[in-house]
């Protein structure tokens, strides 16, 4: 399973996930699926960081 590969850790996460947001995938849904996640667990993560995904700018913000 790839998301086992991700960070573990929700900053570096967040560093990975935004990059690849802007350098691959046009919507957290398309990049969510190409890495098979759960993409409400890997939201809630992010979210105990207080960051949440805006689709207008396609970031974790």
């Amino acid at each position: 399973m790839i998301y086992d590969t991700l960070p573990k850790d929700p900053v570096m996460l967040l560093s990975f996930i935004n990059t690849q947001l802007r350098d691959n995938y046009a919507s957290f849904e398309d990049f969510a699926n190409a890495f098979h996640l759960d993409a409400e667990a890997t939201q809630a993560a992010l979210g105990a960081i207080d960051y949440t995904y805006d689709p207008t700018v396609n970031q974790f913000v």
